[in-house]
């Protein structure tokens, strides 16, 4: 992800989000790097930025904190192959643990999640506010 996405990313973030993350959000972390890494899914056809992830790495420990794909490409395995493509690099870089939070009621992710091998290890109470929800807390492990 580079200054260039962030018109993109903003607008996917929107269609994705009831409480969307800010351009100054995306835009630090793009610049906190060697914690933060965001990166963009491009349409091979139009160069279109179709979907974005973030995650930070500190050592061992991988936490994924954002990832949406825009409406028009979504249940086309896009979600998933970026997953796992980034499970398998963090893993070959020594990760150890992968970390997310989610909301229940977001079936979908919470589908592909699972397929991917996460787990539920607990509930963040009152996490997300617009709609006020718990976060699902779910991990899995590289090793």
């Amino acid at each position: 992800m580079e200054e260039e996405d962030l018109r993109s990313v903003c607008a996917i973030e929107n269609l994705s989000f009831p409480s969307p993350w800010h351009e100054t959000i995306f835009r630090g972390e793009i610049h906190n790097i060697p914690i933060s890494y965001p990166y963009v899914v491009v349409h091979k056809a139009n160069q279109r930025v179709i979907g974005y992830m973030i995650y930070w790495k500190i050592k061992e420990e991988v936490h994924i904190n954002n990832i949406a794909v825009h409406p028009d490409f979504r249940r086309k395995g896009i979600a998933r192959h970026v997953l796992r493509e980034i499970l398998a690099k963090v893993e070959k870089e020594g990760a150890k643990f992968v970390t997310l939070e989610v909301r229940p009621s977001n079936k979908a992710a919470l589908s592909l999640y699972r397929r991917l091998g996460f787990q539920a290890l607990g509930v963040r109470k009152d996490y997300y506010l617009k709609p006020k929800e718990d976060a699902l807390i779910l991990g899995k492990s590289l090793l």
